[in-house]
């Protein structure tokens, strides 16, 4: 049985730091590519980053280009997002994802955790 689980979420001051991650296991690690959701109180879920099995490749959507950071240990099984310059509008559930399509699409994913809340306060 695959599982996703997202931890270190919370609440922070605009300008402050978050680093998530997403302990996964039950797959195939390395050969999934992981992505980074995130869905805001009345809007769709929406792409935040995305990083290819081997860790080498990496792409961000434009809004958190320069202040997020995806990584992986594929030794640990764990992706993280390292969030910086945090603003108000980052406030959503975060979530991750794992996929052999490592698309920017959810549609691309196959498995999903639960999500955790970030709060930005300003």
């Amino acid at each position: 049985q695959v599982q996703l689980v997202e931890s270190g979420g919370g609440l922070v001051q605009a300008g402050g730091s978050l680093r998530l991650s997403c302990a996964a296991s039950g797959l195939p690690f390395s050969s999934y590519g992981m992505g980074w959701f995130r869905q805001a109180p009345g809007k769709e879920r929406e792409y935040v980053a995305r990083i290819v099995g081997s860790g080498g490749i990496t792409t961000y959507a434009d809004s958190v280009k320069g202040r997020f950071t995806i990584s992986r240990d594929n030794a640990k099984n764990t992706v993280y997002l390292q969030m910086n310059s945090l603003r108000p509008e980052d406030t959503a559930v975060y979530y991750c994802a794992a996929g052999r399509r490592w698309g920017t699409m959810s549609r691309d994913y196959d498995y999903w955790g639960q999500g955790t809340q970030v709060t930005v306060s300003s």
